[in-house]
């Protein structure tokens, strides 16, 4: 598999890089292009020609696969994308956070928020003692919660202890009614004997 990466630039930047790569080498000798980072790996400098831009490599919310063909009919799969280089006009400012928001298509717009579960907010300190009592469970040691162990053998009690229902009324049976009388009917109770 291959090391591949989206590189994002400006419209203006697109065209001299179009122009750049469908001109023959000779000619484009000339016109360098850079793209150089500093020591947090996540800023640099994109140079074409003489200019100069800034870029940031950004991950992407979900991962791209790219393919390519030989013969217009077979893909064959080369890599799996999961950053982007965003090349940047001077004035423009720097994304602040390290994971872009959106995909690359309009439908994956504002795709973390849309599209993927919001992480479940946990107490870090619980965490850190769930993850303690696992440990201790595993070495073969006793967990020192009380409360958990208390809570859990009056629930344990209470379990044991049921209580009968009581039988509950049927408001749908018809009534009893004494000395041998039929009921009173109404026009819907009466049935249709003839099928």
């Amino acid at each position: 598999m291959e090391e591949q990466f989206i590189l994002r630039v400006p419209p203006s930047v697109a065209e001299r890089l179009d122009r750049l790569l469908s001109e023959n080498a000779s000619s484009s000798e000339d016109q360098a292009i850079d793209l150089s980072f500093s020591e947090d790996g996540r800023s640099g400098t994109f140079v074409i020609g003489n200019e100069h831009f800034p870029a940031s490599l950004l991950d992407l919310p979900c991962v791209v696969e790219s393919f390519k063909t030989y013969d217009d009919c077979a893909l064959v799969k080369t890599a799996d994308i999961g950053q982007m280089i965003m090349v940047r006009e001077q004035g423009d400012n720097a994304p602040e956070v390290v994971e872009y928001r959106h995909g690359l298509t309009p439908p994956m717009r504002d795709a973390r928020k849309r599209r993927f579960r919001r992480e479940p907010d946990l107490n870090p300190e619980l965490v850190q003692r769930v993850e303690k009592d696992l440990l201790n469970i595993m070495t073969g040691v006793t967990v020192d919660n009380a409360d958990v162990e208390e809570d859990g053998d009056q629930n344990a009690r209470n379990a044991s202890k049921k209580t009968e229902p009581s039988p509950a009324a049927k408001p749908d049976a018809p009534e009893v009614v004494a000395n041998n009388e039929e009921p009173e009917r109404s026009d819907t109770d009466e049935s249709d004997d003839s099928m």
